[in-house]
């Protein structure tokens, strides 16, 4: 890939052996099966040569990533077709992703709601702007928390900060995910990409045989616990799609209320 180029809707550059790939899909950035297959696609491409030491992940417009796709034909379609204990291409994507050998800072601006917290936390450092929020909903929307996030993210924060954001899905700010340690740097919004960017040089000026077999090692284990997880997700997901309770918080969010929950 040259310096310049697009990967579906991902925008890439690449200047000093740092890629920045872009999200586009402003403003939002909804994510869908496509998208995450497109990153791991993107990512994979990195894993041998030297051409990309360190990666800076992005997106255009308000929000980092405000969740998945949920009027998206292709998406409703998907669901539909599928059935209990059928795998969730999503996850087989994602699996595919935090296998991908490169480093990863996460430049974190506006919401990363849902999956897109779980694609805000497959990188191995996050800058985020006070402006970020992240939120585990899932328990809003009558629904199990995914994307890994059930591994992943009391790995980051510790199990009783995992435990709160899950149970009351609660949204977070930037300065807190920086406290709690959901975040590596905290920076104003017009400096977002210059903090991930510098913080991706001083990764990429190391030796990168070197980088590459320190992160194995510390991420030792990770995609094959992501499948794991997933599997599990995937499955209290798709019976939980199949209450009333489910539908109710669909309904909930969209109309921007609290959810009239009945346990059925």
């Amino acid at each position: 890939m040259g310096s310049d180029a697009t990967f579906g809707d991902l925008g890439v550059t690449i200047n000093n052996k740092v890629a920045e790939v872009e999200i586009q899909r402003p403003p939002n950035n909804f994510f869908d099966t496509q998208l995450i297959k497109d990153l791991a696609q993107c990512f994979a491409q990195w894993d041998e040569g030297d051409e990309v030491r360190a990666i800076v992940l992005c997106s255009a417009g308000k929000h980092f990533c405000a969740g998945a796709n949920f009027g998206s034909a292709a998406r409703d379609a998907e669901q539909e077709q599928r059935k209990a204990g059928d795998p969730n291409p999503l996850y087989a994507a994602a699996t595919h992703l935090f296998s991908c050998k490169t480093p990863v800072i996460g430049a974190i601006q506006g919401a990363a709601v849902g999956g897109g917290f779980g694609l805000a936390v497959m990188p191995d450092f996050r800058v985020v702007a006070p402006e970020a929020r992240f939120t585990a909903n899932f328990v809003k929307l009558g629904f199990h928390p995914g994307f890994a996030l059930t591994h992943t993210l009391p790995k980051l924060i510790g199990q009783q900060q995992a435990n709160l954001m899950f149970m009351t899905g609660r949204r977070i700010g930037g300065e807190e995910a920086y406290r709690i340690g959901l975040a590596d740097v905290l920076t104003d919004l017009d400096n977002l990409r210059a903090e991930a960017h510098k913080l991706a040089t001083e990764i990429a000026e190391n030796a990168p045989l070197a980088v590459k077999s320190v992160r194995a090692t510390m991420r030792e284990g990770l995609s094959e616990a992501v499948k794991l997880q997933t599997d599990h997700e995937n499955a209290e997901q798709f019976r939980l799609q199949q209450t009333e309770d489910h539908k109710e918080g669909i309904r909930a969010v969209a109309e921007r209320r609290p959810g009239n929950f009945q346990a059925r």
